[in-house]
């Protein structure tokens, strides 16, 4: 989950590869906080007024941070990319940024890697 004083950036630093493996009892979303809470609190209703979204969004954190999935959550949220909601503590703006950041630094990398000489 962000925290207020916690900068986006260090929400991009979990790649899909580190996301620890779930044993074989269940899917992941089976151990999810969210799955006891009003769905409402996750997704916006229509023509929501700004600081009632807000405000309905920083509750959503609140339940991510204490999630014992909350990795597993956002990973699934930013592969598929979920388009709405909160999903692992990132509002769908936030995943924006992430997966917009994410794609850079791959681009970066393929960049590099093509600059290089052939090792011969």
């Amino acid at each position: 989950m962000l925290l207020p004083q916690q900068p986006l950036q260090d929400a991009a630093v979990v790649p899909s590869q580190q996301v620890p493996a779930r044993d074989e009892a269940g899917p992941w979303h089976s151990e999810a906080v969210c799955r006891r809470d009003e769905a409402g609190l996750f997704f916006a209703p229509s023509k929501e007024p700004t600081a009632a979204r807000l405000a309905r969004e920083e509750a959503a954190k609140r339940v991510c941070a204490r999630c014992p999935v909350m990795v597993e959550c956002r990973e699934h949220a930013l592969l598929q990319p979920e388009p709405y909601g909160v999903w692992g503590g990132l509002t769908a703006a936030e995943r924006r940024v992430v997966l917009t950041r994410r794609r850079r630094r791959r681009e970066g990398e393929l960049q590099r890697t093509a600059h290089m000489p052939a090792a011969g």
